[in-house]
């Protein structure tokens, strides 16, 4: 079956810019990622999402999960639960490993479900 595909407009708009400042993700005691190369992704009315470059967080941290999802706008997900001293939080986070061209400039950068780990930016 194919997979619906949809492009950000007015009635959808997408933008991915620089985060101002510095982010750090914490799960617990970890710091997960501490950054200023992140990016912010200000899809429609959801609240605004950092992406974090896979390069500033230790893969030890990172578990892939079997969870995958779609979103017609920015493509497959992929997820990832997260390893800490402190135990596992389960899909912690998701990446689009082959992002659609529109929000490409999100590859190789992991978001986090704020409900699952603290996202300050400073």
């Amino acid at each position: 079956m194919a997979k619906t595909r949809l492009i950000p407009d007015e009635t959808h708009p997408i933008t991915v810019e620089r985060s101002g400042g510095q982010v750090r993700v914490r799960a617990g005691e970890t710091v997960v990622a501490d950054t200023a190369a992140s990016l912010t992704l200000q899809e429609s009315s959801y609240p605004p999402v950092a992406y974090v470059p896979l390069t500033a967080i230790d893969p030890a941290l990172l578990r892939p999960s079997s969870t995958e999802t779609y979103c017609p706008y920015k493509g497959d997900a992929s997820y990832f639960d997260l390893v800490t001293p402190d135990g596992v939080i389960t899909d912690a986070a998701w990446t689009y490993a082959e992002p659609y061209d529109a929000v490409s400039d999100i590859a190789g950068h992991l978001a986090f479900y704020p409900d699952k780990v603290v996202i300050t930016v400073s």
